[in-house]
Order: structure tokens, then C-alpha cells, then sequence
């Protein structure tokens, strides 16, 4: 089965429940500011993400100690803030990642076995 969803069309409430995830997994290749990050993610297929949902969410990163933040020169322009993960940070996104992974595959299971089961009734009915 082909998928025909875009980019645009990931369910609002899948993408608030990754963010956090997929932004410190933006963050760990090295430092970076805001603006790389949101590209890096939309880039990989997620979406574009708004300002309004990414730089309160870098603030709670760093709020709790899992980025830290540092102003550097921009390309030809103004300064930057540039975000770079702590050990706790990279601990933590190691932490979600593990999590992630069992949680997706059992949904993605879940999902398989019903799946089979409506695109193949006929099957089902000769085991």
C-alpha cells in the first residue's frame, strides 16, 4: 500500500508527543541553533515545525539541564544561539530513544496484525 500522506499531514497531537525526542536527536550530531534544527527535522520528513512550538521547548531543555546555550557568530548576520547537549541530555535522549523504540514496535505490531486481518479476511477464515 502506497503512502500518500505529505509532510503537513502527521497528526498534531503524534508530532507534540516526538518533539522533545526528535529535537534532542537534532541536537546530538554537535551544536546548532534553532533555526538549523527546525530544517534538520522538516529535511527528514517531519514537518515544518513553528518557532511558537520549538523555542519554548528548546527553553524547557534548558530549564532542565539538558542542553546548554551559548551565543555565536552568525553567517554573515547577527549572533546565534546555538544549543549543545549535556552528558545528562545525551543520557536522557538515549533513555527516550530505548523507550521509543519498544513503544513504536508494539503499536506498529498492534497495528500489523488487524491490518492483515482486513486486508486479508479470507485467509483468516481458512486458518
Amino acid at each position: 500500500m502506497e503512502n500518500d500522506l505529505d509532510q503537513a499531514s502527521w497528526p498534531a497531537e503524534w508530532m507534540r508527543g516526538v518533539m522533545e525526542l526528535c529535537v534532542l536527536r537534532a541536537i546530538a550530531d554537535g551544536p546548532t541553533y534553532g533555526y538549523a534544527i527546525a530544517v534538520a527535522l522538516e529535511n527528514y520528513g517531519l514537518g515544518a515545525v513553528k518557532g511558537g512550538t520549538l523555542y519554548p521547548l528548546l527553553g524547557r531543555l534548558e530549564r532542565d539541564e539538558w542542553v546548554v546555550t551559548y551565543w555565536g557568530a552568525g553567517e554573515g548576520g547577527p549572533g546565534r544561539k546555538f544549543y549543545e547537549l549535556t552528558q545528562a541530555g545525551r543520557d536522557h535522549l538515549l533513555e527516550l530513544a530505548k523507550i521509543w523504540t519498544t513503544f513504536s514496535g508494539l503499536v506498529t505490531t498492534y497495528l500489523g496484525t488487524w491490518s492483515d486481518e482486513v486486508q486479508n479476511p479470507d485467509e483468516r477464515k481458512q486458518a
